[in-house]
């Protein structure tokens, strides 16, 4: 930086990626731009819908597409993963919203199996319950505190549990108190994997007998 080489280094991460590079060294935000790479634009993500179809000679009616965004919400492997189970299924074009609405289901269950389950399934129960509860109060960004209270819990309790699901990059601080999931659609699935919230107990800590 001092001699301004001409060195260019391009990297990717989760949202928290800005943080994680200051904690790792004094001052290393600094050193970087951080451009937040997002779902895509309306405009962008019915081109990416729109155009591998049309050459192929497929079209969609404008229902379907209107569907079809808001179920991807824009974001790039979502769009990918409902074209493919749509394409899997329509017989005859245009596409409809019938037809896309038919693919739901075995889009969900694509991404239930392996795009959310792999992150699931390296929880906790105590970190699975967190996660559920915030899925219970919506997708947006969650205060501890809420979170807490829908488990029963004080916000200092599960302080450490936050904290690993930030560590583990299922969470992530959009700002201070505030936690939300790194990828879209993710309270969805925690609806629907873990129907019931169930926070295991409090383990009491046992303290150690004086030795004569």
């Amino acid at each position: 930086m001092q001699r301004k080489l001409p060195i260019t280094f391009v990297g990717a991460g989760l949202p928290q990626i800005a943080e994680l590079a200051g904690d790792a060294k004094s001052y290393a935000e600094r050193l970087f731009q951080f451009p937040k790479i997002d779902s895509l634009n309306e405009p962008d993500a019915r081109q990416a819908l729109i155009e591998p179809s049309r050459a192929e000679g497929v079209t969609f009616e404008s229902g379907a597409i209107t569907l079809a965004l808001e179920i991807s919400q824009g974001y790039p492997y979502f769009i990918q993963e409902l074209g493919f189970q749509v394409w899997e299924i329509v017989e005859s074009s245009p596409i409809t919203r019938d037809d896309v609405e038919t693919a739901r289901e075995g889009y969900e269950a694509k991404l239930d199996s392996s795009f959310f389950r792999v992150r699931l399934d390296r929880a906790t129960p105590l970190q699975t319950a967190y996660m559920r509860a915030m899925a219970e109060l919506g997708p947006e960004a969650q205060k501890a505190s809420d979170v807490a209270k829908v488990m029963g819990r004080e916000s200092t309790q599960l302080g450490p549990t936050r904290a690993e699901l930030i560590d583990m990059g299922l969470l992530y601080t959009p700002e201070h108190g505030y936690a939300a999931f790194t990828v879209p659609d993710f309270d969805k699935f925690m609806m629907r994997a873990v129907p019931t919230l169930v926070v295991p107990e409090l383990q009491k800590r046992t303290r150690k007998k004086k030795q004569d």
